[in-house]
């Protein structure tokens, strides 16, 4: 656990381990089911608020990225009592317990259970290519491709730096790890960043079970939402898979044609092919537009996070 007044918007405890949580962690995550006669599937988060209290987010059709219909999901509390929760809504109730939420009508019936499900990336992992520029492996030697790089000891980056190596057109894999801040709220929630050349953030935040915007975990920031919140729930790893086209400048240093990014998130695409604005770059980015190749900047918003298997493909 951490704590820190870093933010003026964070300052509750932090946990980076997933072995050193509240009694509430174990409650949060995702969960799976069918319901009703019609065997309607249904995914609910369940978002850790602290100090037992919690929020539910329910989906019709799945999941988002796995089903989801883009019905406007239903939104709940519930508070933490004699090992159960219990969420209230005009369109039924959930009990959760024993990792199982068992779902309720209007009238108290008993119409399904959802069993909890564990989610992960299916680039988790993923080997750097051949030609790949390795930025980060674990290992003090990767560390060096950092500046004012630092490294726990289990062999974790951590917030708050920039490769050495600058680059144009490539392809980036970015694993990272949310910190668990059940008490904080907003832009509070575990801040961060990648800026693609230092210029385009695409943002990290614990968005989990939030609405999906620009300035949330996926959202290319002052730019665009993503096209779904992929986001998981904090301290599971979860990936970047990007691909970007630097913008072109003539001779005369005149813009010619605008930068392009696709952003997979967790392996799903949430960006295809959009055009960022080569005239500027995004809120808070430490290079401004321009020509030259540009770093890999994870950035520090008062927050610790943690990232590993970082690598480049340079096109």
């Amino acid at each position: 656990m951490m704590t820190c007044a870093a933010s003026l918007l964070a300052q509750s405890p932090r946990y980076t381990d997933p072995q050193e949580t509240d009694a509430d962690f174990a409650w949060q995550g995702e969960y799976v089911g069918e319901v009703g006669e019609d065997r309607e599937r249904l995914g609910l988060q369940v978002i850790a608020r602290g100090q037992g209290r919690f929020q539910a987010v329910v989906y019709f059709g799945g999941l988002p990225g796995d089903g989801w219909d883009q019905q406007e999901p239903i939104r709940t509390t519930g508070q933490r009592k004699d090992e159960q929760i219990i969420f209230d809504a005009p369109q039924g109730s959930a009990i959760l317990e024993n990792g199982t939420a068992t779902i309720y009508d209007p009238q108290g019936t008993r119409i399904g259970q959802l069993a909890k499900v564990m989610r992960s990336s299916p680039t988790l992992g993923a080997k750097p290519p051949a030609g790949a520029v390795v930025l980060f492996d674990g290992t003090p030697a990767s560390l060096e491709n950092w500046q004012n790089g630092r490294m726990t000891d289990d062999g974790l980056l951590m917030e708050g730096t920039t490769s050495k190596q600058t680059f144009g057109d490539h392809q980036l894999h970015l694993e990272f790890r949310l910190a668990y801040q059940p008490e904080d709220r907003g832009q509070g929630r575990s801040n961060s960043g990648v800026y693609v050349q230092g210029r385009y953030e695409v943002q990290i935040l614990d968005s989990f079970g939030l609405e999906g915007k620009h300035d949330e975990c996926g959202g290319i920031y002052s730019v665009k939402d993503p096209d779904v919140n992929m986001c998981l729930p904090p301290l599971s790893w979860q990936t970047y898979d990007i691909d970007f086209t630097a913008a072109r400048f003539d001779d005369q240093g005149n813009l010619t044609a605008h930068p392009k990014i696709t952003v997979r998130h967790n392996g799903v695409v949430i960006h295809q092919d959009v055009v960022l604005p080569g005239e500027r770059s995004t809120t808070a980015a430490p290079v401004g537009p321009g020509p030259e190749p540009g770093p890999v900047y994870l950035q520090n918003h008062g927050c610790p996070l943690r990232f590993r298997n970082i690598w480049v493909v340079p096109q």
